[in-house]
Order: structure tokens, then C-alpha cells, then sequence
């Protein structure tokens, strides 16, 4: 795959799978699903305020497909979400409109089929140039402050979604502020050792890189300008932050600055969790159940 459009097409021809929804009685959240079923992406079983899901789908002309189950609490409707994962009723899970803390409680709960004792991340993913493939920007949304062992387990994650997207073996990118070590900076010698790490073959299916600032991670010109001999160089299609403020304020940037539709994918579950920002395009939050899907 080269392009979102391409993406969607290959979701619309996979066989239809079920996402269940917690507190689906929302309007933003409805009109996602009205979209996703026009498309052909899923089906879905709503759990919520079953009145105001008629209500709202009456009001706005949503010809809804989808089953309702009836539960207002949203820790309840979270629990029964994966509940209906782990009996084999659904084939994911997308969040509603609930606070992310009761979602992510329910999903990670270790009693539950959905934790599989593995790293949980979320990665954003961008357009490069049209049909030019893909960029991935990880962790972005959940894992705060990851040290070595997290970095790496940041990168097998990515690694496999980009594997997915059909990148046999991507180019990682670690990234800090500069593109050297520095022995007072710790960002840097994470870097250094993670690419020493999949030379040697601890990291798998991948090319690993870095320190790199940003810049001469996207940019052959830059890397270049930099001295940077490296297959990473200008080439990367996995960028890994130092931690979540650096992955959140970058996905946001290219969100509102750069004007691009960013794609989200939870990884590390035993199935794809659909986990957005309210705040997330119509465009970028279909793309999403499309990763999940596909």
C-alpha cells in the first residue's frame, strides 16, 4: 500500500469484521460509524444510551445498521466491550465517548483476553508524499517516558504495522534533539545503542538509525547538508520519539500546521484497539477503523 486511498480500498474488500463501541451515544461518534458502514468498512454493535442513540440517529438521518445494547455507565459499557471481544462476538474494540482512562482500564485489564502481558503503543500514521507510501511516529498517546527496554519494544510494535501496510523492512529513525551523541544527553545514547542493537540482530526486521534529529530523518537534503551517511537518512519510515510529548506535539504540528490527515493504530493487544483523539478529522478517524480492519 502507497497511499490512505489505497488503504481504504484494501479495508472495503476484506471480509467484515465487528467493532464494539462503548458509550456510543455521542453525535460526533455516530457520525463516524454512519460514515464507516457507507463505506463498507465494518459492522458494529453499540453499547449506551440506547434512547439517545435513536434519538440522535433519527435527528441526523443516520441509517444505522448496527446492534444497540443498552448500558449508560461507561465503565460497565468498557468492561462488556471487551467482554464481547474475548467471547468471540466482536473483532475489536473503538472508543466512544468515554474518558480514556476507563477505556484503557478496561482493555489493559490482565484478567481480560485483550492484555497479552505485551508494551502497548499507539502510532500515528501520515501520507508521505502522494503514493509514496507511509510515515509512522511512535508513541504518541500512551507510553510517557520510555526507557530503553520500552524504546525497543516501541519499535518491534511499529515495526509490525508498518510490516502491514506492506514495508517489508522499514527504515526506524530514533530521534532526539541532535543527530550526535552526547553523553549528557540520555536521548541520544538510547539511540546509539538501539541501532547497535539491531545490527546485531536483538531488533528484528528492521533497519534501525539514529540519533537523528528530525529533520535529517525525513529530509535527504538535510541529511546530506548534516554529512549523514546512513540508509536511514532522509528515507525513514518509522520515526521513534523520545517520549509522549515530543510524539503528541509532532503528530499535532502535522495535524494543524502542515494540514494532514493522521491515522491512528493501538498496537500490542491481541486485537486492534481503535483509540483517537476527539479532536481527530472525520478523514483521519475512518482511516483508523481502516488500519484496524485491514
Amino acid at each position: 500500500m502507497k497511499s490512505f486511498q489505497q488503504l481504504l480500498e484494501f479495508a472495503q474488500k476484506n471480509e467484515s469484521k465487528r467493532i464494539v463501541v462503548p458509550a456510543a451515544d455521542d453525535l460526533e461518534v455516530l457520525e463516524v460509524i454512519a460514515k464507516a458502514e457507507e463505506y463498507d468498512l465494518a459492522d458494529f454493535i453499540l453499547i449506551g444510551n440506547r434512547e439517545k442513540i435513536k434519538t440522535l440517529s433519527d435527528e441526523n438521518g443516520f441509517k444505522l445498521k448496527a446492534d444497540v445494547i443498552d448500558e449508560r455507565d461507561h465503565k460497565k459499557a468498557a468492561d462488556l466491550a471487551v467482554d464481547l471481544v474475548s467471547e468471540g462476538k466482536a473483532e475489536t474494540v473503538m472508543k466512544g465517548m468515554l474518558h480514556s482512562s476507563v477505556f484503557l482500564k478496561a482493555v489493559l485489564n490482565k484478567e481480560k483476553s485483550l492484555n497479552v502481558g505485551k508494551h502497548i503503543t499507539q502510532i500515528s500514521v501520515v501520507e508521505k508524499n502522494k503514493e509514496d507510501g507511509f510515515l509512522l511516529i511512535t508513541d504518541c498517546a500512551i507510553t510517557v517516558n520510555p526507557d530503553l527496554k520500552g524504546k525497543q519494544e516501541v519499535i518491534e510494535n511499529a515495526v509490525l504495522l508498518a510490516q502491514k501496510l506492506g514495508i517489508d523492512i522499514p527504515k526506524v529513525a530514533v530521534l532526539a534533539s541532535l543527530e550526535v551523541v552526547n553523553p549528557e544527553m540520555q536521548d541520544t545514547m538510547d539511540a546509539a545503542v538501539l541501532s547497535k542493537m539491531a545490527e546485531r540482530g536483538q531488533i528484528k526486521g528492521c533497519v534501525v538509525d539514529g540519533p537523528f534529529a528530525f529533520d535529517n530523518a525525513i529530509s535527504e537534503e538535510a541529511a546530506k547538508a548534516k554529512g549523514i551517511a546512513s540508509p536511514v537518512a532522509g528515507n525513514a519510515d518509522i520515526i521513534v520519539v523520545p517520549n509522549l510529548t515530543v510524539g503528541n506535539t509532532l503528530t499535532k504540528s502535522i495535524t494543524y500546521i502542515a494540514k494532514k490527515t493522521v491515522a491512528a493504530a493501538t498496537v500490542g493487544t491481541s486485537v486492534p484497539i481503535i483509540f483517537t483523539s476527539r479532536t481527530e478529522s472525520m478523514e483521519g478517524k475512518l482511516l483508523s477503523i481502516a488500519l484496524a480492519v485491514c
